[in-house]
């Protein structure tokens, strides 16, 4: 689905973030992420930082840490971090996430089905679901953090086009209380 911006719709793209420079979360391992964000899912490693610093939750003490970052193609990354000291990996310690709280990361059909077939090879659950406007994969990383990688299908410039015309009145229906689904290209259960 197109962005507003490229769509010619809503601030100047001067005024507006270029991209996604990174989502940072924490992780309990650092191989055993490196393991699955890398050779499982294909993200590259592109830096590890080692750190240290003061943080408001542990005053006056000096916390060291790693910070590592997987990179997407787009130029953005996955980052994580992972504290030394065991109160403070226990203060900070990734929790497992809820469905709709995930990152999505978009492929390609191609890519895709790669990656499901590696999350499988490894022994992982992998979900997959068609949404009608695009079809995604889920999967757990090793901390419980719910990933998603989504395709497109072929018309989706038309689809994206066809809700930049109706998003304002369909969220005006929705605040009204109009629960009517307009998702007419979705398979409903």
């Amino acid at each position: 689905m197109a962005h507003p911006v490229q769509a010619g719709i809503g601030p100047s793209s001067s005024a507006l973030p270029m991209r996604l420079h990174h989502n940072a979360y924490v992780c309990a391992d650092q191989e055993r992420t490196r393991r699955f964000y890398e050779d499982i899912i294909g993200l590259p490693l592109l830096a590890t930082w080692i750190e240290e610093a003061e943080f408001p939750e542990f005053p006056g003490r000096r916390l060291s840490y790693s910070h590592t970052f997987y990179g997407i193609g787009d130029g953005g990354a996955l980052a994580f971090f992972n504290f030394a000291d065991p109160e403070a990996a226990a203060a900070y310690k990734a929790g497992k996430q809820p469905l709709f709280v995930h990152i999505a990361l978009a492929v390609t059909d191609a890519g895709q089905r790669a990656i499901k077939q590696r999350i499988e090879s490894a022994g992982l659950a992998v979900r997959e679901v068609e949404h009608g406007y695009c079809k995604s994969i889920y999967v757990q990383d090793p901390d419980g953090l719910l990933v998603e990688f989504t395709s497109d299908p072929p018309d989706a410039g038309e689809i994206g086009a066809r809700q930049r015309a109706t998003a304002h009145e369909t969220l005006r229906r929705w605040a009204a209380g109009d629960r009517t689904v307009n998702n007419d290209i979705r398979p409903h259960r």
